[in-house]
């Protein structure tokens, strides 16, 4: 058994079931891990989620943020159990900025995401139109997994795009930043932007959802990095 073990934070309008390729794998390899399920009813709501899943781990963790988990990981990284932080196509914000106002002074060009969201009749709840879900989360994946993680996509609550972090965990522990080079959802410049807030980071091809198309790589990487 892994001394240290992998607590893994999913994105927008995905659950904790988009882990489980990975963590199958990082069972496998004798890697604990846990992950966390986001109420996605707040920003504040989801880093006292991740918080109590690491409360609750009982040991040492790389901390793993996909896309929107990574402003999460950004606010609860600095637990004393994480040794680690992985951000996956991810948000390492800094001070002042939130999932909606990422590098405010810099010019990035926009993905299809925009095109694509839609709002309750109150404007509180945001979902993704399913017909656009798929070209832009699993544009490599295949048809048939494509389609089942489209249809468990949920809405969430327009707050989370405002949600600042307090803390800023990437400026006292150790970091890696994968830059999905083909990514729909979060621009790529906009992440190697971000990128060079990491420790240290590298780039992979292919599109936003690497824990759904790439699980190997991305449970050998985790597991490299708990080892």
């Amino acid at each position: 058994m892994a001394e240290v073990g992998a607590v893994l934070v999913h994105g927008l309008w995905h659950g904790a079931w988009a882990w489980d390729g990975v963590r199958a794998r990082l069972e496998a390899a004798g890697v604990p891990s846990a992950a966390v399920d986001l109420p996605l009813t707040s920003f504040e709501d989801d880093v006292a989620a991740t918080v109590a899943t690491l409360d609750r781990f009982g040991k040492p963790a790389v901390l793993v943020g996909h896309s929107y988990g990574g402003a999460v990981v950004t606010a609860a990284g600095e637990h004393p159990r994480v040794t680690r932080l992985l951000y996956l196509a991810a948000f390492a914000l800094a001070e002042g900025e939130s999932v909606g106002r990422a590098l405010p002074d810099r010019d990035f060009p926009p993905t299809g995401l925009g095109d694509a969201l839609r709002f309750s009749g109150d404007g509180q709840q945001v979902s993704v139109d399913p017909a656009l879900a798929v070209g832009l989360f699993y544009a490599d994946a295949p048809a048939v997994a494509a389609a089942a993680a489209v249809a468990r996509l949920r809405p969430v609550h327009r707050s989370v795009f405002r949600g600042v972090p307090t803390t800023i965990a990437w400026r006292r522990k150790p970091s890696t930043y994968v830059v999905c080079a083909d990514d729909r959802v979060v621009h790529p410049d906009l992440q190697r932007a971000m990128a060079e807030r990491a420790t240290d980071r590298r780039e992979w091809p292919g599109g936003h959802s690497p824990i759904l198309t790439r699980p190997a790589e991305v449970a050998d990487l985790i597991a490299a990095l708990a080892r």
